[in-house]
């Protein structure tokens, strides 16, 4: 390890080790790691992170329940069905927040090239950090034990020379594991790999492929790009790309939250425009006090209705000056719900987000000249405090103290 290890790197040895210090690091089933953390007694069985209602979703399945076929999104009764003696825990959301936190700040010590995807995952660009942490693969593995001395989960790693390459190496990877494929590695690789590992083929596209005599990376790569154009359209080239390894895009530093927001399934599908206001009051009020904690504030609200049929809508509109209050977040749902006029069938789904984020203490609060926007907004920030003591429903608005919110 000689240079390696004091760091006495050559400018050669230097470039050839940043021809691949691109990283993706994703947790292993990191709801239920999470859980686990506090009931290590589950360990070794199948666990299913979700609310165990019929009309529910699985956010996160152990690896022993995904040997059943449980998959994070498959509706509840379809998982209890494949998996019928799997322990459901319900989620802790905020936890997971306050996890996903502290790993972004370990990654952050390690580089100051980090791109979140979600709360669990992200890209890092670790060419700057050779000389003081060592090679890729050993600043990959020094992660992968941070993640578990000061988390108490597992990560997988995947290092490539592109964000692409990272990525599939992190998948193939799991659980708690680490691969590198080095640059001279990347395109025979790839081709040893079917169709679908490529980014944007999913299941539809795979078919429509494969009726071409096309059905893996390698088939591809040997396609003529005016061929893959006239099966696939505009993304045909894209396709190509990446068929060999050519993923051009740099690691670029982004906020983990693009947006903020709440949703919810009613238990029953509902015409009822005073239980959906009701709903859409409790979602902005979710949705508020995530961003108050956050210390964000947003400019854009949006709406979302899903259809009894599952077809799905949105709206939305930007606010003059950038809100964090359920009442005038509220206020905006409303005006978008209503500018919809009759709507063609029952609603199974409402939700609401927060976007255009931007950090509080950059941002001017002065709502409006009506001094009610203030007054809300305080009394918002006196139940986040009773909250924090007292638990989340400790203090409600009168109108969603109704038990029978259908929700």
């Amino acid at each position: 390890m000689g240079p390696e290890r004091n760091n006495q790197y050559t400018e050669a040895s230097l470039r050839e080790l940043r021809r691949n210090c691109i990283m993706h690091v994703d947790m292993d089933a990191f709801f239920v790691s999470v859980e686990l953390r506090t009931r290590p007694e589950l360990r070794g069985k199948p666990v299913i992170v979700g609310f165990p209602a019929d009309r529910s979703v699985v956010l996160s399945a152990s690896y022993e329940a995904r040997a059943f076929g449980v998959k994070s999104a498959m509706p509840m009764v379809v998982a209890a069905r494949m998996c019928p003696k799997a322990v459901i825990i319900e989620p802790r959301h905020k936890l997971y927040y306050e996890v996903s936190a502290q790993l972004m700040e370990i990654f952050e010590s390690i580089t100051d090239l980090v791109e979140p995807l979600s709360v669990d995952e992200a890209f890092l660009d670790v060419g700057g950090a050779i000389r003081r942490l060592g090679p890729p693969r050993v600043i990959g593995e020094l992660i992968r034990r941070r993640v578990a001395a000061e988390l108490g989960i597992t990560a997988s790693v995947g290092i490539a020379a592109s964000k692409f390459v990272a990525k599939i190496a992190s998948t193939r990877c799991k659980p708690d594991g680490l691969l590198l494929i080095g640059p001279d590695e990347t395109v025979p690789y790839l081709h040893s790999l079917p169709v679908g590992a490529l980014w944007g083929i999913g299941a539809k596209t795979t078919d429509v492929l494969a009726r071409m005599g096309i059905r893996t990376v390698a088939d591809v790569a040997a396609t003529p790009v005016s061929s893959l154009k006239k099966m696939l359209g505009a993304t045909g080239e894209h396709v190509y790309r990446l068929s060999w390894g050519i993923d051009p895009r740099p690691v670029t530093p982004v906020r983990l939250e693009k947006s903020i927001g709440a949703e919810e399934t009613f238990a029953v599908d509902t015409g009822d425009d005073g239980l959906i206001a009701r709903e859409l009051l409790r979602l902005s009020h979710r949705t508020a006090g995530r961003l108050r904690s956050s210390g964000m504030v947003a400019r854009t609200v949006a709406l979302k209705l899903r259809y009894a049929d599952f077809s799905t809508i949105t709206r939305s509109r930007t606010v003059q000056t950038p809100v964090d209050s359920a009442q005038l977040i509220y206020a905006v749902a409303i005006q978008l719900l209503e500018s919809l006029g009759s709507r063609p069938m029952t609603v199974r789904l409402v939700g609401i987000r927060a976007e255009q984020l931007e950090d509080t203490a950059n941002t001017s609060l002065q709502l409006s000249l009506d001094r009610r926007d203030d007054n809300w907004r305080a009394a918002e920030q006196t139940l986040d405090e009773v909250s924090r003591k007292f638990g989340n429903k400790s203090v409600l608005p009168a109108s969603l103290l109704d038990s029978g919110n259908g929700s």
